[in-house]
């Protein structure tokens, strides 16, 4: 491999003089340089030709021992000084001071077709983030964070990308459940790529020790490289910069929102400056309809994170980036002012977003009314939003009478053939046939319109876990089946119309199916 290497992130900010491997506090730093544990016997499961495109690596170079080797961590790339990040982060709405790069290690960055890529190995050992933990990742946490960051990509959701999934070759001790009986499972790492890995959590870390130097250099790192448009860093230019982060996230969200995804924890040490989803743990996408949902089992009770509140978590998250901005401001109106402004621009791409999910092209005042009645019909009883609103793009102007049995296979319960029910959709439906008869609608063009803003397939948690048992046995074809379906989410792909499906009654409460810890 002959890769275009960069050093824009560690040159800007300073190293932990510390060069000991122990986990400790970090201060007046950005990164702590660290090696990667080699594996004992790396076996490389799965790559993505599309990534190695993206890095410049070749098809021939991603067979060579020397590729297997790099994103193992068996050995490090020529010239290069792997390291752990430094950053803080609120914890389900709690101050958890120091966090950092626990469990991911940065092998470099590079350039390719004139974008900055940082390439990072998660399970490769510890840091002196790790706190507690061994810094190392399971095989199932892997296949997850793998395909669900590809298949996010693929969905049009700004998102971090995976280069590889790696078998380590060593087990490691993982108590799944939090129940007291921890077992023995099988090492991967996973090769995760960004433009960037800067969180909320690196600003809030320089912000709560008052160490304002390194909190200036790191915004104008991250203005300079990424926000390059916005001018010469400057008090304006970082209440611009507050903005533009605002609205990235805000359509990161929105996305989320559209294909019904729960990233399941929003710590502000998992929220990205660029507005990418960032650390697939414990996420999961709806599978009947419901705001309340949450997969991540550590957030049962509260429901902190759970669908609906996604959205106020993610400004929630933004007052904390703006404290931690405030330093390099000192005025509190302009970023109040931005704050506001991510949820009037919410409400309305919120609105825009779902009428592109229901076909509609203007803008009537009724929509709201519309969209909010869809809802309550939808939680009447447990509805699979994937498929509706896939066969919702079927209806045809002018027979609302028909929609039911059009959409009775989203419906989880096969006898709900009750008069109230029934009900209450017809009547939905004779509002929505009204509204597409009023901009005179066309069948064809709208089914084509809602096809690009509703997939007919995504990563189900049941699915994951199939290609996850299957792996545990040494069988990986289904996570290159599962990676090459969810490479087209909105085709019709018929030959494999056995994904098109509700979540099996076997998985509604089968462990990874269901809702899953931050074990990995």
């Amino acid at each position: 491999m002959n890769l275009k290497l960069t050093e824009s992130f560690t040159k800007a900010l300073p190293a932990d003089s510390n060069l000991e491997n122990s986990r400790r506090q970090v201060f007046e730093a950005g990164f702590s340089h660290v090696q990667p544990k080699k594996p004992s016997k790396p076996q490389l499961i799965h790559v993505s030709d599309d990534m190695l495109d993206e890095l410049g690596i070749g098809q021939e170079d991603a067979k060579s021992e020397d590729f297997l080797e790099i994103i193992s961590g068996a050995k490090v790339y020529p010239n290069t000084n792997p390291y752990a990040m430094a950053y803080a982060g609120h914890q389900f709405g709690n101050w958890a001071g120091q966090l950092g790069d626990g469990r991911a290690i940065n092998l470099f960055e590079l350039r390719h077709k004139d974008k900055l890529w940082a390439v990072q190995l998660k399970g490769a050992g510890e840091t002196p983030y790790s706190r507690q933990g061994d810094g190392l990742a399971v095989l199932r946490s892997s296949i997850r964070e793998y395909l669900c960051s590809e298949a996010m990509f693929h969905l049009g959701v700004p998102t971090t990308r995976a280069l590889s999934l790696v078998l380590t070759g060593d087990q490691v001790l993982r108590d799944m459940l939090y129940d007291g009986h921890p077992e023995y499972e099988q090492g991967a790492i996973v090769s995760r790529v960004a433009p960037s890995f800067v969180r909320f959590g690196n600003f809030e870390l320089f912000a709560a020790r008052q160490d304002f130097d390194n909190l200036e250099r790191l915004a104008n790192y991250v203005i300079e490289q990424f926000y390059s448009d916005l001018g010469i860093p400057s008090k304006e230019v970082y209440i611009e910069f507050f903005r533009r982060v605002m609205i990235n996230t805000l359509e990161m969200i929105i996305h989320w929102q559209r294909v019904g995804f729960v990233h399941g924890v929003m710590n502000t040490d998992n929220m990205s400056i660029l507005g990418l989803t960032i650390d697939y743990g414990p996420y999961g996408w709806l599978e009947g309809f419901d705001f309340g949902w949450t997969p991540n089992t550590t957030d049962k009770q509260n429901k902190r994170y759970r669908y609906g509140n996604q959205p106020n978590i993610a400004l929630w998250n933004l007052l904390q980036l703006a404290n931690a901005l405030y330093p390099l401001i000192e005025e509190t109106e302009p970023l109040e002012q931005i704050l506001q402004e991510f949820q009037s621009k919410f409400d309305l791409k919120w609105l825009d977003m779902m009428r592109s999910k229901l076909g509609l092209k203007g803008q009537e005042s009724e929509d709201l009314e519309l969209v909010q009645n869809l809802e309550d019909a939808l939680l009447s009883s447990e509805t699979d939003m994937t498929i509706f609103f896939r066969l919702l793009s079927h209806y045809r102007i002018g027979k609302p009478e028909a929609a039911y049995n059009l959409i009775k296979p989203a419906f989880y319960k096969e006898n709900l053939n009750s008069p109230e029910h029934k009900t209450l959709w017809n009547s939905w439906f004779k509002n929505y046939d009204k509204r597409l008869q009023n901009e005179k609608s066309d069948d064809r063009l709208r089914a084509s319109g809602m096809n690009l803003a509703n997939p007919k397939f995504v990563l189900r948690n049941y699915m994951a876990q199939m290609a996850i048992d299957a792996a545990e046995k040494g069988d990986y074809a289904l996570i290159g089946e599962l990676f090459q379906l969810l490479k087209n989410p909105y085709d019709e792909q018929p030959n494999q119309e056995r994904w098109f499906a509700k979540r099996p009654e076997w998985a509604r409460h089968k462990v990874g199916c269901s809702m899953l810890s931050c074990s990995s």
